[in-house]
């Protein structure tokens, strides 16, 4: 009997049960339990002495260890031991949420973050009602000679509107920002007279204002530092004069430079995005799946599909800050090309000249315009900037924010240099040139 019972112990649990029941003596019962249900079944079943021994550890309960359904007294006297089952599934993976489901409006579940069925939908119907076309008479010494047709998104209930610069102001006046007229046309078919206040043609913003005693509705403004390679993004806007048009796709990269596109002057950042954009697109809202404007899109590559660029939010947002506070757009200007430092270009340069100095992060100074503001105070080309006006930097992103719109003021900055110099110079920014 002990030798059947180690061979079924090991082969087979459903026949330890059978035996268990033929050798069960006094009044344990063995209770079946239902396979299709998932609820859990206690089967108690008394054993002899001597079968008890057979059993596996882990099935061996220790007498002071009582189950709630028999009394602590029968259980000593008896050697009831309990037995409990229930259906178990695969287990989960170590990666799986342990949030619930949540209910969107229209009884869909899904799980947090996911993109459901409904994602895109609803995320453009926050944002749908704000978006707006634009529409402006362009003419010569009193001739009409056509219309520019753009898109823009309302920000603000005093009826602020974003767009691009191009799409409101004719870029052969540049110097004179004309406070024009531009109609405007809600998704709810009202038409309102617009009026620039505001534009900057370096990153290509603008802000049309309109008056409406009727409620107006608004767009939500996000965060484009959030933004990852692969996230999802929806595009809107009224392009080739249709109202309400949507696509979706993904970004492709967050901090497109302009000079990787060939775009001379300043440096501007753009998101870049795989959406379709068409002529009248550009103003319209980028839109990220909470339904957040994330940027303000402004132009495509003609010569290639899914290659379209938006100004980020967080920068149109610090455009907007400059309009109220200072009616334009200040930017500093010291004179510097600069290269962000990595640890593969720092080692390649090391390489190439054994004094480049040692340091793990900064920003490299390649050049630097004679007359000005870094040529006065000293900067010298192959400089390493790690320290500005009091901050340690890596990146001429953060060079920047430091800045921020200080003209005129002395800024302190640490540079080091071949054979481990360090240097502290002191420059005064200028604003730069619009015509720059």
């Amino acid at each position: 009997m002990g030798h059947i019972l180690r061979h079924l112990l090991r082969s087979n649990r459903n026949s330890v049960l059978r035996i268990l029941t033929l050798a069960a003596t006094g009044t344990g019962i063995l209770c079946s339990s239902n396979r299709d249900s998932d609820t859990e079944t206690a089967i108690s079943v008394s054993v002899t002495p001597q079968l008890r021994e057979l059993l596996p550890p882990a099935w061996r309960i220790p007498q002071e260890i009582h189950s709630p359904s028999i009394p602590p007294s029968d259980t000593s006297r008896s050697g009831l031991l309990p037995l409990i089952f229930s259906r178990i599934g695969s287990l989960p993976s170590a990666n799986f949420s342990n949030e619930a489901p949540v209910e969107d409006g229209n009884g869909s579940k899904c799980c947090p973050g996911c993109l459901g069925r409904d994602s895109i939908a609803t995320a453009a119907a926050k944002v749908g009602p704000a978006v707006v076309n634009l529409s402006v008479t362009q003419g010569f010494h009193g001739m009409t000679l056509g219309k520019s047709i753009g898109s823009g998104t309302i920000i603000d209930p005093d009826g602020t509107i974003l767009t691009c610069a191009h799409v409101v102001v004719d870029f052969q006046s540049m110097r004179t920002v004309s406070k024009g007229k531009v109609d405007v046309t809600l998704q709810d078919g009202r038409t309102f007279e617009g009026t620039v206040v505001n534009a900057d043609f370096h990153s290509d913003i603008a802000v049309v204002k309109i008056k409406s005693r009727t409620p107006l509705p608004t767009a939500k403004l996000g965060s484009s530092c959030k933004l990852r390679p692969g996230d999802w993004v929806i595009a809107m806007g009224c392009p080739l004069s249709l109202q309400n048009t949507i696509t979706a796709g993904i970004v492709s990269c967050v901090d497109r430079k302009s000079s990787d596109l060939g775009l001379g002057g300043m440096r501007r950042e753009y998101l870049q995005t795989d959406c379709a954009i068409n002529e009248g697109n550009s103003g319209g809202p980028l839109v990220n799946l909470d339904g957040e404007v994330v940027g303000v899109n402004t132009m495509k590559i003609l010569a290639a599909d899914g290659l379209s660029f938006a100004v980020p939010i967080d920068s149109v947002s610090k455009i907007v800050e400059h309009f109220k506070k200072n009616g334009r757009v200040v930017r500093p200007w010291l004179g510097l090309k600069m290269l962000d430092l990595n640890e593969m270009i720092i080692a390649q340069l090391k390489e190439r000249d054994v004094t480049f100095p040692d340091v793990s992060k900064g920003v490299l100074v390649p050049m630097v315009t004679p007359g000005s503001p870094a040529d006065r105070a000293g900067f010298h080309p192959g400089d390493v900037v790690i320290e500005f006006d009091g901050k340690p930097v890596g990146s001429i992103k953060e060079i920047i924010e430091v800045l921020g719109d200080k003209v005129g003021k002395p800024l302190k900055v640490v540079v080091k240099r071949a054979n481990n110099k360090f240097v502290t110079l002191t420059v005064v920014p200028e604003e730069a040139n619009p015509d720059m």
